[in-house]
């Protein structure tokens, strides 16, 4: 019987041991499961860094606001466009993407579900005027910016970039275009403007800054590398240049200036008929608008009479 029951002990000793091993392998391995848990969802909240600023907050319920007032307001006879498929599918162009590796492929859907003709005669290009000429379009009514199409009013002022982890929207910074140049914000303004500039037609004007010193024509802007070289001949008659110098100036450029002189060699090299206008006078009345005590204004008021 003493013998029976140390055997008896023994057993329940050996059970107990064996419980107590199975207890603290399961807890050693709930716990690097943990770990390893957070140590993956830290990493998945890795952002790539940037020096720009981060995806607009409630980016999706801003292109979607935009989109639909565009449609039912601002242009009624594209109310067939579907905005819930163009944020799904602008959205796909970036989410979850190194935001230095997009491409035109990327956006090429969205430009399909989103094109529009552009009547005749009714573009107006622009360049470090962008105050100006859209107080003008908002004015008169009678032209169209980039920024006037369904895909310029979306993303208008807005900014946006995709992180290759979760939660694969970058809201914290996205790179400026001088970072790299494939980003999200370049490749779309870049073919967007690609397209405005190939559905021009008739007579196009430019609104130039001539008082910037630098020159009012940039060959690296979007207008001198991009909008210019897609201008089609074949349907453009004419470009109509105005050269606006700020009330007050400086007049660091006129229509025989020699970056204007420049452009209208490139135009012409195209087979497009060239014509600038220094201070289009319509333009010159709503700057004198703002500021109409002013010497330039007074002696823009005396040319109308």
């Amino acid at each position: 019987m003493p013998l029976q029951n140390r055997s008896s002990k023994t057993r329940r000793r050996t059970i107990l041991l064996v419980i107590i091993m199975v207890l603290i392998v399961t807890i050693v391995a709930v716990l690097a499961a943990v770990l390893l848990a957070n140590e993956t969802k830290e990493t998945s909240r890795q952002l790539l860094q940037w020096k720009g600023r981060g995806t607009t907050k409630n980016l999706q319920e801003v292109i979607l606001g935009r989109c639909y007032n565009y449609i039912t307001t601002v242009n009624p006879e594209l109310r067939d466009k579907d905005c819930q498929n163009i944020w799904e599918t602008m959205q796909k162009a970036f989410i979850y993407k190194n935001p230095c590796n997009i491409t035109t492929e990327d956006y090429q859907p969205l430009l399909d579900l989103t094109s529009h003709p552009i009547p005749c005669n009714k573009s107006l290009f622009w360049s470090k005027t962008n105050d100006l000429v859209h107080r003008y379009t908002k004015t008169s009514h009678n032209f169209l910016t980039l920024e006037d199409t369904l895909l310029g009013y979306m993303a208008d002022g807005v900014s946006w970039c995709g992180n290759p982890s979760s939660p694969g929207i970058n809201y914290e910074s996205c790179p400026k275009w001088s970072e790299c140049e494939s980003n999200p914000s370049s490749v779309y303004w870049k073919m967007a403007s690609k397209m405005f500039a190939e559905a021009a037609c008739g007579v196009v004007q430019v609104m130039l800054n001539g008082s910037i010193e630098a020159g009012a024509f940039r060959s690296n802007s979007i207008f001198g590398s991009i909008e210019i070289f897609n201008l089609d001949p074949d349907k453009v008659s004419t470009v109509q240049i105005w050269l606006m110098q700020n009330i007050g100036g400086p007049a660091s450029e006129s229509c025989t200036g020699r970056s204007i002189t420049r452009l209208k060699s490139i135009l012409e090299e195209r087979n497009l008929r060239v014509s600038c206008e220094d201070n289009y006078r319509p333009v010159q009345l709503l700057q004198c608008a703002s500021d109409p005590d002013h010497a330039d204004c007074r002696l823009c008021t005396n040319s109308v009479q």
